[in-house]
């Protein structure tokens, strides 16, 4: 087992039915663990201070002992489905985010009639205590620094709904910065965001601009970059915002990359990438270094089985082998 306090990753193997525990310094990279979650598993998130993960499968919730490496809870979600799939359109969790405190998790399900609610889990009593109505097909969920809200990123709808955590009411508002036309087949729509120190939400659209909203107000102003890459998943490193490119889609015209935006001043490195990815984590090695791990399990079906490492000072790439499609990633602290 890898030594107390090293950093791993924790990515969802979505054609397969488990998790990988990745150590990245170790050999190059190699995987500790698969943990078989339920089928087609996508979001996932964890609590560090209870030592538990969480995966979002077409299932139910799985729950992970990280210290155990095993699933030791699968809970039902209220809005059921009948049929396993895998896919970006299977019913089931998607996306899923873990409450600061590590009180509740927030997980975002389809039953694939055409609804989409956020359930809320309740990690004392290990139930699902409520559900609510979002936008469509909710990719990413988000949560305040201190907890006062969950937010669905609610891509076909061109929407974002903010759940208040305390009175369990709702609130959603339009952004479409490059407007809505073509609904459902438009491709200038956020399918991932990221929320900043001060509670705003981060979205980035097309690699041509990220969006900044105010999750009360529901205004949002822009910020430039020049990706021009079709955005998926986003994650904040300090005041860089780091951004999957997937390639030339709508009014995208670039090539699969990672855009590394300083916030505070503007500036931006796009580093380019051999093949789509979707989403992204921030790892840190044994020196302090930050690194981009970047998932390569496409939503599309053109990705590629495993993970790529940016080293965000020097740009280096190196790659690590993950069977079993890996689709979204987090970063988390090794138990003893």
């Amino acid at each position: 087992m890898p030594e107390q306090g090293r950093m791993l990753l924790l990515a969802s193997l979505a054609n397969k039915s488990h998790v990988a525990v990745i150590d990245p310094a170790s050999g190059g990279g190699r995987i500790v663990r698969r943990v078989r979650v339920g089928a087609a598993p996508w979001g996932v998130g964890v609590d560090q201070g209870r030592g538990v993960g969480y995966a979002a499968t077409a299932e139910g919730l799985a729950v992970i002992d990280l210290a155990e490496l095993r699933r030791t809870r699968l809970v039902r979600y209220r809005n059921r489905t009948d049929r396993v799939e895998r896919g970006e359109y299977r019913p089931g969790g998607l996306g899923l985010a873990v409450a600061p405190a590590g009180d509740r998790v927030y997980v975002a399900t389809t039953s694939g009639d055409g609804g989409f609610h956020l359930e809320v889990y309740d990690a004392e009593s290990g139930r699902i205590v409520a559900d609510v109505p979002v936008g469509l097909r909710p990719f990413d969920v988000l949560v305040a620094p201190d907890g006062e809200w969950a937010a669905t990123v609610d891509h076909d709808s061109f929407t974002v709904t903010v759940l208040y955590a305390s009175t369990l009411e709702t609130r959603q508002h339009r952004v479409a910065p490059f407007g809505s036309e073509g609904g459902l087949a438009s491709w200038e729509k956020a399918h991932y965001g990221a929320v900043d120190t001060d509670g705003t939400i981060l979205l980035p659209y097309q690699g041509r601009l990220v969006a900044r909203l105010d999750p009360g107000s529901g205004e949002y102003t822009t910020v430039k970059s020049r990706a021009d890459s079709h955005a998926h998943g986003t994650a904040l490193a300090g005041s860089r915002l780091l951004t999957v490119g997937t390639g030339a889609f709508g009014n995208a015209t670039g090539r699969p990359n990672l855009s590394i935006l300083d916030l505070d001043s503007g500036g931006e490195r796009v580093v380019p990438l051999a093949r789509p990815h979707e989403t992204v984590a921030v790892w840190i090695d044994g020196s302090g270094a930050e690194h981009a791990a970047i998932a390569g399990g496409n939503t599309r079906n053109e990705g590629w089985d495993g993970v790529t490492l940016v080293d965000l000072e020097t740009h280096e790439l190196r790659t690590i082998d993950v069977p079993g499609y890996p689709q979204a990633i987090t970063a988390y602290r090794a138990l003893a």
